[in-house]
């Protein structure tokens, strides 16, 4: 099916201006206020997991949003299911700027009407829509110049100025290969959070060597730790205590005034 839109609009209003009331659960479409429903679990599931991944592979600079209304034309107020768009301000009006991806979760029979919404995000100049029909497991993404969907190959990725990372087509279809593309394009983009998971690696496995090295040299000294003194020492994860432990261990008295906490003059 082939969807058309109307003519140019030579004054189209702000993104960001609305027609819609927000938070209501409703877009307006050719002037008629259109109510969206709640998703049952195969698209509510497909909605989050399509949030997460497009915000992980996300370029710096662009944000990701759920649900956003966008002002397409005068008649119109779209909220698509997930928008890239600039981070930056629209600097001649201050505003959000249009979103260049686009993307909406549908069934097989909503096909057509998440295409009439296609066909108007496009007209107002986003650069890229694209569909997950979760019945069908596969992936659209909005023809311009033929206005209508074309079916993208799942062994393919989405790759585009707004994305750091390539979004694997497969990942928008299958929950499970989204989780193992989050965290492979969080790893990619050097993502804080994966840092700090890895220094936290090193200062365990410095840990655990330290605590092993010293019941070595207690074990041949002849000091044998109580069981709540071994699970001290294998449950400390402090280096530095560790190191100051390891250095005193040949000449402790016990294992116990080892461990003492060290005297206040």
């Amino acid at each position: 099916m082939v969807f058309t839109t109307s003519g140019s609009i030579s004054e189209l209003p702000a993104v960001d201006e609305r027609l819609a009331a927000p938070e209501t659960r409703s877009e307006v479409i050719d002037g008629k206020a259109v109510f969206v429903a709640p998703a049952d679990e195969p698209h509510a599931e497909a909605h989050g997991a399509l949030a997460a991944l497009v915000r992980a592979h996300r370029a710096g600079g662009y944000a990701v949003a759920v649900d956003m209304l966008t002002r397409t034309s005068r008649r119109d107020d779209i909220a698509p299911d997930v928008s890239v768009y600039p981070a930056a301000r629209d600097p001649r009006t201050g505003g959000r700027r249009l979103e260049e991806l686009a993307f909406e979760i549908a069934s097989t029979e909503t096909l057509g009407h998440v295409a009439a919404k296609a066909a108007k995000l496009a007209a107002r100049g986003v650069r890229r829509i694209f569909a997950i029909d979760v019945g069908r497991a596969r992936a659209l993404e909005w023809a311009k110049d033929a206005a209508q969907w074309a079916i993208l190959d799942r062994r393919d990725h989405i790759e585009d100025v707004a994305l750091a990372v390539p979004v694997p087509i497969a990942a928008l279809i299958d929950a499970a290969q989204a989780d193992d593309a989050i965290a492979r394009a969080l790893r990619a983009r050097r993502h804080p959070e994966f840092d700090a998971e890895r220094e936290e690696g090193r200062a365990e496995g410095l840990a655990e060597g330290l605590a092993s090295a010293l019941l070595v040299v207690l074990a041949a000294r002849g000091l044998e730790p109580t069981a709540d003194e071994r699970r001290r020492i294998l449950a400390e994860r402090e280096p530095a205590r560790l190191e100051r432990w390891l250095a005193a261990a040949p000449t402790c008295a016990s294992v116990a005034s080892l461990l003492a906490p060290p005297s206040v003059d």
